[in-house]
């Protein structure tokens, strides 16, 4: 079932750029842009939306879209010459026309869909890196979505990258929400020039501006939604790390590209290699898996 097959359509946005839209046999449905490659869009088969994008967001490029799940690669954050989050969200991918095959173990009841990022000229200005970043985005039976991301180098010398998923939830309250998984974690606190605490309560919860990076994470990350009575999973592989970011009144205000009060319905949390850079010879190939998934919960 790959790009071609029911599950699968390719459409183009007001922009013209092309979109890809999967969908399972229950009705849950995924739209990926191939504008950074971004999940824009995450549906559960009752048709409600998983992901948070911005009533103000700026879908044409140069601009990233506020929302859905940016990728940040080959940074995350802000540091030396290259643009914040680096600039794998906001180029053009392309379908990738020779993926590489399914793993024995994936189900092949999924729809999904290949994507590649190779840098161009102007990219190897700012970047001197020659990198092949393939991205398989899929849906499953069970309405999971999951991104896996190659990345292999194809320079004469070694590089190393940070990588985020930028994940944007949607979210009831963000007062209502408590987030797991993070307990006894030393962090990086952006909002004290990168000052390395250890998180002390046994839940995350949230009552002003947050933006951190948690180290050595576990492999599933939990978000309890009281209100709407359901809990975001994310499972991943690959990236140790988690950030969590919500930008709170203030910030928000100086936010082009994000209403004054979305903030109260939104929470990123992403997986994430960012402490430790990932290094890779000529030739090699690094490997890492997001998984989200939603269940009910009381």
């Amino acid at each position: 079932m790959n790009q071609s097959g029911p599950a699968v359509e390719v459409t183009k946005d007001r922009n013209g750029i092309l979109q890809v839209v999967l969908r399972n046999p229950r009705g849950a449905s995924a739209r990926v842009s191939l504008y950074g490659g971004q999940v824009l869009s995450w549906r559960t088969d009752r048709g409600e939306e998983l992901l948070f994008a911005s009533t103000k967001a700026i879908f044409k490029p140069p601009y990233a879209v506020r929302g859905g799940i940016p990728i940040c690669f080959p940074q995350f954050g802000q540091r030396g010459s290259l643009e914040q989050h680096g600039f794998a969200r906001n180029r053009i991918w392309i379908i990738d026309d020779n993926p590489p095959p399914l793993h024995p173990n994936d189900p092949s009841d999924k729809a999904y869909t290949d994507l590649l990022l190779k840098p161009s000229e102007d990219d190897l200005k700012i970047w001197p890196n020659s990198f092949e970043f393939r991205l398989r985005v899929s849906l499953t039976a069970d309405g999971n979505l999951s991104l896996m991301s190659r990345i292999r180098n194809i320079n004469y010398k070694p590089f190393s990258f940070s990588i985020a998923y930028l994940t944007y939830f949607s979210i009831s309250d963000i007062s209502e929400v408590r987030v797991e998984g993070l307990e006894t974690l030393d962090y990086l606190d952006n909002l004290c020039q990168r000052e390395r605490f250890t998180e002390q309560g046994d839940a995350l919860t949230f009552e002003s501006e947050v933006d951190r990076i948690y180290l050595g994470s576990r492999d599933t990350i939990a978000i309890f939604d009281h209100e709407r009575k359901r809990t975001f999973l994310i499972q991943k592989q690959g990236l140790p790390d988690v950030g969590v970011w919500n930008p709170w009144e203030k910030k928000s205000k100086t936010m082009v590209d994000f209403g004054d009060e979305e903030y109260k319905e939104m929470l990123c949390v992403n997986g994430a290699a960012v402490e430790k850079p990932i290094t890779l010879k000529p030739g090699e190939e690094w490997t890492g898996r997001l998984e989200l998934s939603v269940v009910p919960s009381s």
